[in-house]
């Protein structure tokens, strides 16, 4: 599996001969965006950082598109769609966390997430997380305090941030950093990982550079 950051919540998760965009920007963003096939778009919150089912499709083949909670098996992947909220861009608005079950590892993207609390159900669908996505930017989604204590709650094997940079208050991934004591940790360009690779880890941080 390959994992690549492409700006503000979106990821490319590739495997074989099959990839999953999760979190697209769209063209109508004010943020860059990335253009490429994907065989599954997974969109948590309708804004146009989120939503952009726009830049996935390829040709006459169009992604398979969720963006919602609910069940779902796609192409032997197995995705969840768990309820919770954002208040991105200054407005309440349902944000849906996604849980991605493929080659035998788990995995949580939190998407544009606000909420500091989530509910006992959704808790208990993200038990057992492999590698997990968490929005540490603030205004809107959470900080990254709150973000590093939710996140090791999960005892992930690895924990990826996404908003910061561009968007979100500035300084965030130094501040996340900090509140998990690794100011030491170099941003790598992609990360290429079996399951295999997750024995022994405990917690992570892997910062990704922007591609």
């Amino acid at each position: 599996m390959i994992i690549t950051y492409h700006g503000v919540d979106f990821f490319k998760v590739s495997f074989g001969d099959t990839t999953i965009a999760v979190n697209p920007i769209s063209k109508a963003s004010k943020f860059k965006s990335t253009t490429f096939g994907s065989d599954i778009t997974l969109i948590s919150l309708n804004s146009p950082e989120h939503n952009g089912a726009d830049i996935t499709s390829r040709g006459d083949k169009e992604s398979f598109l969720i963006k919602g909670p609910g069940e779902y098996e796609v192409s032997g992947v197995f995705i969840k769609g768990l309820l919770s909220k954002s208040n991105y861009l200054g407005q309440e608005r349902i944000n849906t966390i996604y849980t991605v079950a493929l080659e035998g590892m788990n995995l949580c993207f939190l998407g544009a997430l606000g909420d500091k609390e989530l509910s006992i159900e959704t808790k208990e669908a993200i038990d057992g997380i492999d590698i997990l996505f968490v929005p540490i930017g603030g205004e809107g989604v959470l900080d990254p305090a709150v973000a590093h204590k939710l996140a090791v709650q999960f005892e992930p094997k690895i924990i990826i941030p996404s908003h910061y940079g561009e968007v979100g208050i500035t300084n965030s991934l130094k501040m996340f950093l900090k509140e998990a004591g690794e100011e030491g940790v170099k941003p790598v360009d992609k990360l290429t990982i079996k399951k295999k690779d997750l024995e022994g880890k405990e917690g992570e941080i892997i910062i990704l550079e922007q591609v």
